[in-house]
Formats: structure tokens, C-alpha cells, sequence
């Protein structure tokens, strides 16, 4: 198993007191497999993806990936594990302006150790970017600009990959043309993936689905 989700629990203090956004979750993904994680807004959907990509810490609860305690790991060791483990796509892209499209596509594979020339070239031929490698990220589309950021996650060859709406910038036809490029990448290089998405028609793409209501999964 990739991914095992057990019992994970996650509070906020807030003005009005805490606030659980996690209440017990239970979650499994394996090598290879794609899951869609539904539920409306304000369900902790972005914070298990968080929790899960090492970005936030649960206050309970277990994360094993790839047979390593994420929960027992301190932010140095969770910070080494997303350089190269886990792959992240957010729905804003977060491309660093200052840097064309060739090397915003090989910067998180560059910061992991694992660069490879011969594989960035080969995703962005296969996302369609091969004409804009020296293009800056303001002179591309909506969609190239996605496609830069999916190709610069996959780029260190990530076990998992956590997408949370990756196309929620974009119009239907453009995401379903990016979330089949990102399928095809993904079953390529044998990653699991969690993808947050509010569109059912998205979600119906992936081999399983899961609906998180009230901290919980339904």
C-alpha cells in the first residue's frame, strides 16, 4: 500500500473556539491507483491533502507513504520527503515568473537530486509545451500555464501525486485535455494519485471516489 490514512484528526482554534475539520479519517491509495476526494467546501478536503503532503501536522492520527511515518517525521524530514516522494499540484499554479517554462519544469526535480534532461524534454513534448520552453510563465494561457505545473511536479518522478482542483482555473474542455494528460502521465510513471475536485464529471475519471462530509469520510 502507498498511501494508509488512519484515524487522522485535525483541530483549529479560531476566535469562536476550536474548530475540527478532521474527525477520524480513514484513507488507503495504492501504486498506480487514482482517487478523487469530494465534498463541499469547508468538508477538510485541502487539509488532508495538506496533511498527507506534509504541508500542516495532524494533532492525531497516522500517515504512512511509501512505508515511512509522516506523523513521527519533523519538518526537516516531511520538507526532504516532499522534494522527491510527493508531488503537489495546487489550482494556482505557482510558477516562479523570474524563470522560463524549461526551467520551472526542472526546478522541483533539480531541488530534489533527480534532474533529468531526457525526461523533462519528454513531458513537456507530451503537455504540448516543446514551442514555449523559452517562453516566461505571463506570456502562456491559463491552461499551458497548468500544464507547466503538472510537468514540473511530475518531473522528479514523485511515488504520489496530490492534485487539490487542479483545473478549477480552467474551462471544461481545457481540464478535461489536462486531467487526461495528467491520467496518461501518472499511469506512465506508476504514481498514485489524490485529487481533490468539486466536479463530478472529473471525478468520475478516476478509478475510485471518496466524499468527505463534516470531517468525515461518508
Amino acid at each position: 500500500m502507498l498511501l494508509s490514512v488512519t484515524d487522522l484528526r485535525k483541530t483549529y482554534t479560531t476566535g469562536d473556539g476550536v474548530v475540527t475539520v478532521l474527525d477520524g479519517v480513514d484513507l488507503s491509495l495504492g501504486a498506480g491507483e487514482t482517487l478523487a476526494l469530494t465534498g463541499e467546501s469547508g468538508s477538510g478536503k485541502s487539509t488532508l491533502l495538506h496533511l498527507v503532503g506534509g504541508l500542516d501536522e495532524a494533532d492525531a492520527g497516522r500517515i504512512l507513504l511509501d512505508g515511512q511515518d509522516l506523523t513521527a517525521m519533523d519538518d526537516v524530514s516531511r520538507a526532504g520527503m516532499r522534494r522527491g516522494t510527493v508531488g503537489v499540484i495546487f489550482q494556482q499554479f505557482n510558477l516562479i515568473p523570474s524563470l522560463r517554462v524549461e526551467d520551472n519544469i526542472s526546478f522541483q526535480a533539480r531541488l530534489a537530486g533527480q534532474h533529468d534532461a531526457g525526461w523533462c524534454a519528454d513531458l513537456a513534448e507530451r503537455m504540448g509545451l516543446t514551442p514555449q520552453l523559452r517562453k516566461y510563465p505571463e506570456q502562456l494561457s491559463g491552461g499551458q500555464q497548468q500544464r507547466v505545473a503538472i510537468a514540473r511536479t511530475l518531473a522528479p518522478r514523485p511515488r504520489l501525486v496530490l492534485a487539490d482542483e487542479p483545473t478549477g482555473n480552467l474551462d471544461e474542455e481545457t481540464a478535461a485535455q489536462v486531467l487526461a494528460l495528467m491520467l496518461e502521465l501518472v499511469t506512465d510513471t506508476g504514481a498514485g494519485l489524490l485529487m481533490v475536485t468539486h466536479s463530478h464529471d472529473l471525478a468520475a475519471r478516476m478509478e475510485r471516489q471518496v466524499h468527505l462530509a463534516r470531517g468525515r469520510i461518508a
